[in-house]
């Protein structure tokens, strides 16, 4: 079967193989006919030895596929199920993590595309309780971003603890951005403003719902949104510069929840004494649980969240890994293995 793999030597780019084998499927796993995969940063990451090196590994976690074969004790899927092949793969089931609603942050975790075999494959094997199945009336292709974008950032405005009439910031208006601005203002009723260094994106984020925008690259964005509407309640930052996270700090009033989602190099310049005095709340927050995805899935189905996306073949891979590296992708780039 064809598949993208990470190369020997972790440059973040892939190796293409039209003759990858796949194993035989265990008890409690299904073999899914891979429809869709999106291309996210996190990917890149992976194919560049971020995390550790992992040549040979199939990328990929923003997969959608139909399920063709089902292993001994499957009882939650049935051929014929459209199903995600996500980041979170899979977890233990059974650490404090797992059994606290917490699964995503267990320390044997598996991630599809990193440490087990992801979707930017014909066919790919998931643990069958946690593929999570896509409801109907909700587009694959849309659904594949959903499956990483879209439920980080609905799982970062949660964490946020977000609230109606609030205003949340969204740091970077691209691939997860554009999501979690319509997260925001449809499905938790807040007010947005989206800040970015890119003109285009933010004229995009104002079709999508945004209240309000701002270039961060021109002026102090922290500085503008206190000034604009006294600090705002929450920031999200899927940015992958480290700045967007200095000026989220700056951005929120007292009592405000900072959300990090990106993952750039570097660190977070936090000042004690604002953070103390206005008590400021930084919080990580890392893609979602399976409860979180369903409920981010059946969104998307009631029409109140719609990617932006656009399909490419297998063989662009390389060319969508450098032209997000390049800024130039708006929305999600998708590989269609019809194509």
């Amino acid at each position: 079967m064809r598949a993208a793999v990470v190369r020997e030597n972790s440059d973040g780019h892939v190796d293409f193989k039209d003759d990858f084998e796949l194993r035989p499927i265990k008890a409690n796993e299904a073999k899914v006919k891979v429809e869709y995969s999106g291309l996210c940063h996190t990917d890149i990451h992976v194919a560049s030895g971020d995390f550790g090196e992992v040549p040979g590994r199939v990328l990929g976690h923003e997969g959608i596929g139909i399920v063709e074969e089902i292993g001994e004790d499957v009882t939650s899927l049935k051929v014929g199920d459209r199903v995600s092949i996500a980041w979170f793969f899979a977890g233990c089931g059974h650490c404090e993590y797992c059994v606290t609603g917490n699964e995503t942050l267990c320390r044997n975790v598996e991630n599809a595309g990193y440490n087990v075999d992801g979707a930017m494959a014909e066919y790919c094997i998931v643990k069958a309780d946690y593929a999570v199945k896509v409801p109907e009336g909700l587009d694959p292709v849309e659904a594949s971003s959903i499956t990483c974008a879209g439920v980080t950032t609905y799982k970062a405005l949660k964490v946020g603890e977000t609230k109606p009439g609030q205003w949340v910031a969204i740091y970077g208006a691209g691939g997860l951005g554009n999501l979690a601005i319509q997260y925001a203002k449809n499905v938790f009723k807040a007010k947005v403003i989206a800040v970015d260094i890119n003109d285009e994106k933010l004229e995009s984020a104002k079709k999508i719902g945004a209240d309000l925008v701002v270039n961060s690259g021109k002026v102090d964005s922290g500085e503008w949104i206190q000034e604009k509407v006294g600090g705002a309640h929450v920031a999200v930052v899927t940015a992958v510069n480290p700045a967007a996270f200095n000026q989220a700090v700056g951005c929120v009033r007292a009592n405000g929840n900072v959300v990090c989602v990106g993952l750039p190099n570097g660190a977070i310049d936090l000042p004690i004494v604002k953070t103390v005095l206005d008590g400021i709340k930084v919080k990580g927050s890392l893609v979602g649980t399976r409860q979180d995805l369903a409920e981010a899935f059946q969104f998307g189905a009631d029409g109140l969240v719609k990617p932006i996306v656009k399909t490419r073949p297998l063989s662009d891979l390389n060319d969508m890994i450098d032209e997000m590296l390049d800024g130039k992708i708006e929305g999600r780039m998708v590989v269609d293995f019809s194509l």
